[in-house]
C-alpha cells in the first residue's frame, strides 16, 4: 500500500511537470514555425493541459480498468468547473471580456450534449469513439480557423502571447520530448497506484478515477488559472477550463471506446455526467454575460466549492458497503 501511495503521488508529480514541459515545448515550437500566439492558446496549450487526462485514460483503458477512464474524463470537468474555478474566484473574482470565449461556450454546451446522446444506451462503442475522435478533429480545425479570423483586440491574445514560451527551436523540442516522456511514465505510475489502491479497498476505479485521479490530472488547470488569475488574465484562467473541458469529452471519453469498447457504469449517466451537465449549465451562465462582461464572484466561488464538497460527499455515500459498488 505505501509503494501504492508513493506511486500515485508521484505519478501526479510527473503529470504535472510533464505537462507543463510540453505545453511550453509545444507552444515555443508552435511560435518558431511562426503560427499565431492565439491559434497556440486555442489549441496546443489548451491540448496540453488536458494530456495527463488523455494519457492516463488511454493507459487504464488498454489495462482494462474503463472505468477509471470514464471517472477520469467526467470527474476532471466536475474538478475544473467546481473546484478549480471555484477557488480561483475565491482569490481573485473573475470576469471574461473575451468574445472568443463566449464562441467557445456554447460549442462546449454542444458537445456535452452530443456525448449525451452516444451514451444514453449505456455503452461506449468503438463507433462512438470514432465519432468523438472525429469531433476532435473537427473542433479542431474550428479553432484554428477562428485563430485565423479573429485578429482584433481580444483582450486573450495579449494575454496568450505574454504567456507563451519563447525559446530556441532546439530547446523546444527537447522539452517537448521530455514533457511527452515525462507524461507517458506518470500516467502509468498513476493508473498503476491507483488501481491498487481502490482493489485494496475494495472501491471501483469509476470512484478513484472521479475523485483521486480527476484531482491530480486537472492540477496543471488548478495551477494555471490561479496564476493566470493572480497577473489579471481573467480570459485566460477561465479559458483553460473551457478548452480543457472540451478535450476532456472528446478526446479523453474516446479512449475507452477506441481501446477498450464496452458496457458503461450506469452510476455514470444516472449521477456524474448530471452533476457535470449542471456545472457546465451554472458556468455558463455565470460566465457567459449576457448584458456585459461574464463575472464569477467570490459568491459564485464559494458556491461552486460548496457544490464540489457535497459531490464527494455522494461519492463517499455510493463508496460504502451498504450503497453497493458504483
Amino acid at each position: 500500500m505505501l509503494y501504492a501511495a508513493l506511486a500515485v503521488v508521484g505519478g501526479f508529480f510527473l503529470l504535472v511537470w510533464g505537462a507543463e514541459r510540453f505545453v511550453a515545448g509545444a507552444s515555443a515550437v508552435a511560435r518558431n514555425l511562426g503560427v499565431s500566439p492565439l491559434i497556440i492558446g486555442l489549441t496546443i496549450v489548451a491540448l496540453g493541459t488536458s494530456a495527463p487526462e488523455i494519457l492516463v485514460s488511454a493507459v487504464a483503458s488498454w489495462q482494462g480498468n474503463a472505468g477509471l477512464a470514464y471517472g477520469n474524463a467526467i470527474g476532471s470537468n466536475i474538478t475544473n468547473i467546481s473546484l478549480v474555478l471555484g477557488l480561483t474566484a475565491l482569490f481573485v473574482p473573475l470576469k471574461v471580456h473575451s468574445k472568443i470565449l463566449k464562441r467557445e461556450m456554447p460549442i462546449l454546451l454542444l458537445i456535452m450534449f452530443v456525448v449525451l446522446a452516444l451514451i444514453l444506451d449505456g455503452e461506449m462503442s468503438r463507433g462512438d469513439g470514432l465519432l468523438l475522435a472525429l469531433g476532435l478533429a473537427l473542433m479542431i480545425y474550428w479553432l484554428i480557423q477562428l485563430g485565423m479570423k479573429d485578429r482584433g483586440e481580444d483582450p486573450i491574445i495579449q494575454e496568450f502571447e505574454q504567456e507563451i514560451s519563447d525559446m530556441p527551436l532546439g530547446r523546444a523540442l527537447i522539452w517537448l520530448g521530455v514533457g511527452a516522456v515525462t507524461l507517458f511514465l506518470g500516467s502509468r505510475l498513476l493508473v498503476w497506484g491507483a488501481v491498487f489502491i481502490a482493489e485494496s479497498f475494495g472501491v471501483s476505479d469509476l470512484i478513484i478515477g472521479l475523485t483521486i485521479i480527476a484531482v491530480g490530472t486537472s492540477l496543471p488547470e488548478l495551477a494555471a488559472s490561479i496564476v493566470g488569475a493572480s497577473k489579471g488574465e481573467h480570459d485566460i484562467a477561465i479559458g483553460n477550463v473551457i478548452g480543457s473541458n472540451m478535450f476532456n469529452l472528446l478526446a479523453v471519453m474516446s479512449m475507452p471506446g477506441l481501446i477498450a469498447p464496452g458496457v458503461m457504469s450506469p452510476d455514470i449517466l444516472a449521477r456524474d455526467y448530471l452533476w457535470m451537465v449542471a456545472l457546465t449549465l451554472a458556468l455558463f451562465v455565470m460566465a457567459y454575460g449576457f448584458q456585459g462582461p461574464g463575472k464569477i464572484k467570490r459568491v459564485e466561488g464559494g458556491l461552486l466549492l460548496g457544490a464540489y464538497g457535497y459531490y464527494l460527499y455522494t461519492l463517499y455515500l455510493a463508496a460504502q458497503p451498504h450503497a453497493g459498488a458504483a
